[in-house]
């Protein structure tokens, strides 16, 4: 165990169900009502033959297992852990409304004079199929 707030190997998963709900909440909030997402007869001429979910929620759901790994972590009340973004996402397979989505967040590397950690994600359906992957980079910051 390190004298950091977490250890490399340290993992959270978070699942969901991706609903009707989740597409039309998530569209509405940030306005990207594409047909991609919102039409199904517009997607059932596509190769998917039906809507699928936003990327970006799916990143948002990245962003749900971080919480939790936040949560998990042993941060005190020295420092406080932020977001500095996420790399390398890639959407690999389409995400279909009804399915359920498991999101594998585990921590990589410790950057302890930086005061940063960098997380691997991997984003699989129902049937273990990889659909989304991506690196996230937390920093701990001074509390005052």
């Amino acid at each position: 165990m390190s004298s950091f707030y977490v250890d490399v190997g340290d993992s959270v998963t978070f699942s969901k169900t991706v609903g009707e709900s989740d597409v039309y909440l998530f569209a509405g909030i940030t306005g990207d009502l594409a047909p991609n997402h919102v039409d199904e007869e517009y997607m059932k001429r596509s190769s998917y033959g039906t809507r699928i979910a936003h990327g970006a929620l799916l990143v948002g759901y990245m962003s749900t297992a971080s919480s939790m790994a936040i949560a998990d972590s042993r941060s005190g009340g020295e420092e406080t852990p932020v977001s500095l973004g996420y790399d390398r996402i890639r959407f690999l397979a389409p995400v279909f409304l009804g399915d359920t989505i498991t999101v594998r967040y585990e921590i990589a590397s410790i950057d302890e004079e930086r005061r940063r950690s960098v997380s691997e994600i991997r984003v699989t359906n129902q049937s273990g199929q990889l659909v989304a992957v991506a690196r996230h980079i937390l920093k701990w910051v001074p509390n005052r």
